[in-house]
């Protein structure tokens, strides 16, 4: 039987609390457009001023790397990398020491930021632990008509040893082949292994998966990765739960679960969704005061 917790609470906070190792697969979706003062139900961030002190050379940080050079290049160039970095840093530092030594982390990102997190996580993880960038395309919505319209999201994808980690190809839903027609007939019943870029539509407005939660991601993109990089009766973290997808297909494909998230309205929605037996909603709010 599989179990779940789902924690209220700031993750900044609650995830120093969780064991070293826990976590086979870390999956999460953090606010985008960092930079720019917003509320997304799960944080508020606003524009700090970037510093251009050039004294500051090189520091020796996280993981043996030096990083301090690079951060303050990027703080130079645009001050939004500030923002991006003093925020997402301390999370994906925790992200590292909370994998398991042959899991695997899967950041998703809107366009707009997601080179700021590649070279964070270069620099924590080391660019040799880069495993894919995964390009999740889709088609629904308005359509610019003075630019090429965006319509798709990026994955990034780290494994904490490169050496040692776990993709499991054929347990992998396939897809079909977009040119049946060169391919024999065994493997058009077969369909193929996804690529890195993965056409799949969002949730439908008047599907059977749709929460109401404005971020929700559709489950067969969390299928495909937690079939991928999980075995079953491991255990899969999301501390930007949102709408409970991740636990939800995580429990559906015989994992176990942990969702953070700090909007009491996310927690209403997974409490609907996830509230079953086997499932602990988990107040940290009051054990911090």
């Amino acid at each position: 039987m599989t179990t779940g917790s789902v924690i209220f609470g700031d993750n900044a906070d609650v995830l120093p609390t969780l064991a070293d190792g826990s976590f086979q697969l870390i999956y999460i979706d953090p606010p985008f457009n960092t930079g720019r003062e917003q509320v997304r139900g799960r944080t508020t961030m606003t524009k700090a001023t970037a510093e251009t002190d050039d004294s500051v050379l090189t520091v020796t940080g996280f993981k043996g790397q030096s990083y301090e050079r690079i951060r303050h290049s990027l703080m130079r160039y645009d001050d939004r990398f500030e923002d991006y970095w003093g925020f997402l840093e301390p999370r994906l530092q925790e992200a590292w020491r909370l994998l398991a030594d042959d899991g695997t982390l899967y950041v998703h990102l809107d366009y707009r930021e997601a080179h700021y997190a590649k070279v964070l996580l270069d620099t924590l993880f080391g660019r040799e632990s880069f495993l894919n960038e995964i390009i999740w395309a889709y088609d629904y919505g308005g359509k610019s008509k003075n630019r090429w319209p965006a319509k798709h999201d990026t994955i990034l994808v780290y494994v904490k040893d490169p050496k040692n980690y776990v993709f499991n190809s054929d347990d992998v839903d396939r897809e079909p082949y977009m040119a049946p027609g060169l391919v024999t007939a065994d493997k058009i019943e077969r369909g193929k292994l996804p690529t890195d870029v993965w056409w799949h539509t969002i949730v439908s407005p008047t599907g059977k998966e749709k929460t109401g939660y404005p971020t929700q991601k559709p489950e067969g993109i969390l299928r495909r990765i937690i079939q991928a990089s999980t075995n079953e009766g491991d255990t899969v973290l999301d501390f930007f739960a949102g709408s409970g997808t991740t636990g939800a297909v995580a429990a559906a494909l015989g994992r176990n679960f942990v969702l953070v998230d700090q909007n009491p309205e996310a927690i209403a929605v997974m409490r609907e969704r996830l509230g079953v037996s086997g499932v602990d909603f988990i107040d940290a709010t009051e054990r911090a005061s």
